[in-house]
């Protein structure tokens, strides 16, 4: 795999990390909501240009136009995006900034992005980069799941309740102050080769039942590679210039789109939530193939 380890190529960059990061790296229901830190936000911008080549965009702005009014008008904004790598929020932030389009910007500040725990907890100097970004933390299942110790699972199961019960009304109040929810429904990286991790979570019709309108976003080209040698370790992960192309699919009203769906499942006797985040993903699937015909033709 071509490019250079993070950890070993933006080194000279911790010193000033460590001292502008709030160093919030253990999470509980205080702290979940952790607005954007605006001096970390301007060294990712320098590492983005870095790396992203020309030709990079962000498409479909007329439909983050009329996403950005139907917000504006009250509507409880949703964004589900593809999931490749801890690129894709600075990516897509970045992005529609660099559009210059009023509501491509105003959408830039107004997201809050849900996040995992792991990127505050496992190392401080991605804690310090997701600082970036607005974000809501929670506590994943998956990371409950992969709990087997009988005493740690009942202290991490407390735990996570308290977590996510913080951050539904952190994300309630988000909503309230007019900010747009962005959720990986994949719920973690996907690694090629194995499938099960581009699969999305159940809980993610949740998000879609307490939202009105959403837009889907695809993401093709990518500057932060999980190292195929260490794909636990955040660090490791492998710096590559990369000619990006992520695009904004058309609004969707998302009571319409959750009936639309269950309306065919009358006699399923399977996972019915289940059945309408598979549809989402396959609308992603369907967008990144796209994408990535044109992108071809640039690279």
């Amino acid at each position: 795999m071509e490019g250079e380890p993070l950890i070993t190529r933006y080194a000279h960059l911790f010193g000033d990390l460590k001292k502008l990061a709030r160093a919030e790296n253990h999470i509980t229901e205080n702290n979940i909501y952790q607005p954007a830190n605006t001096k970390i936000l301007k060294i990712l911008d320098g590492m983005l240009e870095e790396n992203v080549l020309p030709g990079s965009k962000i498409t479909g702005l007329e439909n983050i136009e009329k996403f950005i009014e139907l917000v504006n008008s009250g509507k409880r904004g949703l964004i589900l995006m593809e999931h490749y790598s801890n690129f894709d929020l600075p990516g897509v932030n970045y992005l529609l900034r660099q559009t210059g389009n009023k509501a491509c910007i105003e959408l830039s500040e107004k997201i809050v992005a849900i996040a995992g725990m792991k990127l505050s907890e496992e190392d401080p100097m991605v804690s310090a980069w997701a600082e970036g970004y607005n974000r809501i933390i929670i506590y994943p299942s998956r990371s409950l799941a992969a709990v087997t110790d009988p005493i740690k699972r009942a202290a991490e199961e407390e735990r996570s309740k308290k977590i996510n019960f913080a951050s539904m009304r952190a994300l309630d109040a988000a909503r309230k102050r007019g900010q747009i929810i962005l959720v990986f429904p994949a719920g973690t990286r996907y690694r090629p080769g194995q499938p099960e991790t581009k699969r999305g979570v159940r809980e993610i019709d949740s998000y879609l039942r307490l939202s009105d309108v959403m837009i889907l976003i695809s993401s093709n080209g990518n500057c932060l590679r999980i190292s195929e040698d260490n794909p636990k370790n955040m660090m490791m992960d492998k710096v590559c210039k990369d000619l990006c192309l992520m695009h904004a699919g058309p609004v969707i009203e998302c009571k319409s789109f959750r009936n639309d769906i269950l309306a065919t499942l009358d006699d399923y006797e399977g996972d019915k939530k289940q059945v309408v985040v598979d549809k989402i993903m396959e609308l992603l699937e369907e967008m990144h193939n796209e994408k990535e015909k044109e992108r071809a033709k640039l690279i």
